[in-house]
């Protein structure tokens, strides 16, 4: 039996027992035999640093009062039995045990699980299954301790000259600015006023991943499915969203399996109520989406962030935005480390951002928490003149892949009836190259983030003075 394989390794092995024992626990040894020893050699360890001998655990065992005599001589002769082979391979009995850690939570969660569907549960009722069972499938040996640098060296350069495995803009120049796309395990924010094309960047986004064979999971909070789907429909049939009302069956089907035929890739698109669901709910759904469909994400869009819920923060109660917006893009962006894929999310802007013809970092809404945990954060800008030639302008906020003054603003076209972006003309980014205007107002940046904090009076004070000044005019656009 694999328990008593385990059971040996850790009372012969101390390489072996100092690998695994950080993750094993009691409820992994079903037999109570198996669970009296796993305890004893715990306890062992944990007071005295080491492995215990078979004479301690007897010893260990007979100070017990809570056991019977038939009982105690089952655990002697378990004891006794505990055989190990010093020749077995370190790595094979480690990935054994892991696999028997990840098979015997998922059990338990399980038979937990039955217990609270048939309301037997003394303490969990039915809204906590997901959470049991995300956790149990999250079961892994995390092996690593650490990078040495001086050791590790050739390691370090064979990273520095290899190409970073990212997800690519279809925009040249979003790919210029983040050397190839985006980056996985990060996290990255679109800003911009209601209306001027959050949900248009990222559906288009999304429709470029899918043809280009990524497979791409989009969740929205503030549209529902259909919608998204609909956005979606247009841009890669390049039909306008009327039209699409009209269209006719045959023809559609038609044109969705032209679509079907350039990719191998997969698009998934998740509804969730308004503020209901946050990173707990998304990493459920990235279980179930792998187990149930054998679907694994290259990229992850979140429709939008300011609607997420924060699994360490209790809805409704009293945290200030500062807090809890930090919250959610920490743990979305842990969400993105964990799965290894790259999250973009959006956020708008406040009424002085949506009527501004530029944007800075000051311009986030509710709270500067959230431009401090991005990677890469981008505004998106909308004016009359714009509107007139078809476009939209990208100014870079905040960027850990780049210099945010190299094309720190730029120009993409846009087709709000097709929902399509695409390049602009090169002479399109003559009006917005100027790099004379700073890309953010540092000043005003750590007064809001220290008004937010609730630091002192004095900032909240020196940020609403400074919310007065005029903004910089915007390269003439008005």
């Amino acid at each position: 039996m694999i328990e008593n394989t385990v059971l040996a390794g850790l009372l012969h092995n101390e390489d072996y027992m100092r690998r695994v024992i950080p993750f094993l626990t009691e409820e992994y040894f079903g037999d109570f035999s198996d669970k009296m020893v796993y305890r004893s050699i715990l306890k062992y360890i944990e007071d005295y640093n080491g492995i215990p001998t078979r004479e301690a655990l007897r010893i260990a065992i007979e100070e017990k009062d809570n056991i019977s005599d038939d009982q105690y001589q089952q655990i002697v002769s378990l004891i006794d039995g505990l055989e190990y082979d010093h020749k077995t391979d370190l790595d094979w009995i480690v990935d054994k045990t892991e696999k028997f850690c990840q098979d015997k939570a998922v059990f338990n969660a399980v038979r937990e699980s039955i217990l609270v569907l048939d309301g037997n549960h003394k303490e969990l009722d039915k809204g906590s299954i997901p959470d049991l069972l995300s956790k149990a499938l999250g079961v892994s040996f995390d092996q690593a301790i650490g990078h040495d640098f001086l050791e590790d060296t050739e390691s370090r350069y064979e990273f520095y000259h290899s190409k970073e495995d990212k997800v690519p803009f279809d925009l040249d120049l979003l790919n210029k600015v983040t050397k190839g796309g985006l980056s996985r395990k990060s996290l990255s924010i679109c800003l911009a006023g209601t209306g001027v094309g959050k949900t248009l960047f990222m559906t288009h986004c999304a429709a470029a991943n899918l043809m280009d064979g990524k497979n791409v999971l989009y969740i929205t909070m503030e549209m529902a499915e259909e919608k998204i789907s609909e956005r979606i429909d247009a841009n890669l049939m390049n039909a306008t969203m009327d039209s699409l009302q009209d269209m006719p069956k045959d023809v559609f089907m038609k044109r969705i399996n032209r679509v079907k035929a350039k990719t191998t890739g997969k698009l998934i698109v998740k509804e969730y109520p308004t503020a209901t669901a946050g990173s707990s709910h998304f990493r459920h759904l990235l279980n179930e989406l792998k187990l149930k469909k054998n679907f694994t994400p290259d990229i992850v869009y979140i429709d939008y962030l300011n609607i997420c819920t924060s699994s360490r923060m209790k809805a409704g109660g009293n945290v200030n935005s500062y807090t809890l917006i930090k919250a959610i893009a920490e743990e979305l962006r842990g969400l993105a480390v964990e799965f290894n894929v790259p999250i973009l999310s959006a956020t708008q802007t406040t009424r002085t951002g949506y009527s501004s013809s530029d944007l800075n970092l000051e311009d986030t809404s509710e709270s500067f928490g959230l431009p401090a945990t991005a990677d890469f954060m981008f505004g998106l800008i909308s004016t009359e003149e714009l509107e007139g030639l078809g476009q939209l302008m990208v100014k870079q906020l905040k960027n850990r892949w780049g210099d945010t003054n190299y094309l720190k603003r730029f120009v993409i076209g846009v087709d709000r009836s097709k929902m399509k972006l695409f390049d602009a003309e090169d002479s399109a980014q003559d009006l917005v190259n100027d790099s004379s205007t700073p890309v953010a107002d540092k000043g005003s940046f750590g007064d809001r983030m220290k008004a937010e904090k609730g630091e002192n009076k004095d900032n909240i004070l020196s940020y609403r003075q400074n919310k007065t000044k005029s903004k910089p005019d915007f390269g003439g656009l008005k």
